[in-house]
């Protein structure tokens, strides 16, 4: 009897060692397993997220190409409003221009006309005194 109990500890002992090494080897090949499936997980993650950066970046782009074009709108508008405030100075400066060139003639005549009015009387005063002598 002791010899089968000496056997069903032996037995029992060989069975555990044995059941160790078996999970044991589960374990050590489902941990490489498990290492591979965690590294999947996070390269998708990665993936996804630079999936989710590449989608922030091009609405972004969309954004600034927007503004970008209402600052050129609002640059043309202005220099179209600036080209209005030109034409408008440039006309008055035209119509200034134009009138002075006319007071300065019309001056010009009027002085011709006076001295020519002093000389003639001059002259007219000058025969007078002949007359008179």
């Amino acid at each position: 009897m002791k010899d089968e109990v000496l056997k069903k500890e032996e037995l029992i002992k060989i069975i555990k060692s044995l059941v160790a090494e078996q999970v044991e080897a589960y374990v050590r090949e489902h941990e490489e397993k498990m290492k591979e499936f965690s590294l999947l997980e996070r390269i998708i993650r990665v993936e996804e997220e630079l999936k989710a950066q590449r989608e922030i970046i091009a609405s972004l782009q969309r954004e600034m190409s927007a503004r970008f074009e209402a600052v050129d709108k609002r640059f043309e508008s202005l220099q179209r409003e600036m080209d209005k405030r030109f034409e408008s100075v440039e006309k008055r400066l035209s119509f200034l221009q134009w009138f002075m060139a006319g007071g300065f003639t019309f001056i010009s005549v009027l002085i011709t006309i006076i001295i020519s009015e002093i000389i003639c009387y001059k002259g007219f005063q000058k025969k007078l005194k002949e007359a008179r002598v």
